[in-house]
């Protein structure tokens, strides 16, 4: 896992080492299992993130999941396939990612509702076609250390000495470059201006 601080403003670049969890339809309740969905915050759901997928190759000969991986402690961006985060809308798959430290991710395609969720906590979610996709986590897998970097405005990953165009809506792409993915700062910027409007509100007067 990572300190890294969570998304901020206006995000234009993520970068640092990746972490790759093959397959396709990879659903949320695999992401984060039901059972720490009693959670009242999200606060403690990053432990948790693959928690039996985790148990279940704890022991496996090929080796421990790679969140469990001690060359992909401290990853920030998530290599997957088709279909990713399907299944539920819950928000805590994402929260969940945020939280073991998981800033980007690149796939060959998103669920809708989670690729919404991520995009509310500053999280790009990226798209390669599947034999991009492929080369991509190969070149990832076979340089864990190096790090990568997802330019979010151009649209480009590059890492291993290679590079490779991606594809981001373009409404997405402007609210992270631009920082009205951020919801909370945007209020916060704009406190006077609420105050007034507040202010003006005959339906507020009285609680004033």
């Amino acid at each position: 896992m990572t300190s890294a601080p969570f998304p901020q403003g206006s995000i234009t670049v993520v970068g640092g080492t990746t972490v790759v969890v093959r397959g396709d339809d990879i659903d949320t309740d695999r992401i984060i299992p039901a059972r720490f969905l009693k959670c009242v915050t999200f606060d403690a759901l990053g432990p948790a993130a693959f928690a039996d997928d985790r148990t279940e190759l704890a022991n496996d000969p090929s080796g421990p999941h790679p969140f469990d991986r001690p060359e992909h402690q401290g990853s920030s961006i998530l290599l997957v396939n088709r279909n990713f985060g399907c299944g539920s809308s819950r928000e805590h798959a994402p929260q969940a990612l945020m939280r073991w430290g998981i800033r980007a991710v690149v796939g060959e395609s998103f669920a809708e509702i989670f690729f919404g969720n991520c995009l509310a906590l500053g999280i790009p979610c990226a798209v390669a076609d599947h034999a991009t996709m492929l080369v991509i986590q190969d070149a990832a897998a076979a340089n864990p250390g190096e790090a990568f970097s997802l330019d979010v405005q151009a649209g480009i990953l590059s890492g291993a000495g290679q590079g490779w165009q991606l594809e981001l809506p373009k409404g997405p792409q402007q609210m992270l470059v631009s920082g009205q993915w951020d919801a909370t700062g945007q209020l916060i910027a704009n406190n006077e201006a609420l105050k007034e409007t507040a202010a003006r509100l005959p339906y507020l007067a009285a609680f004033a």
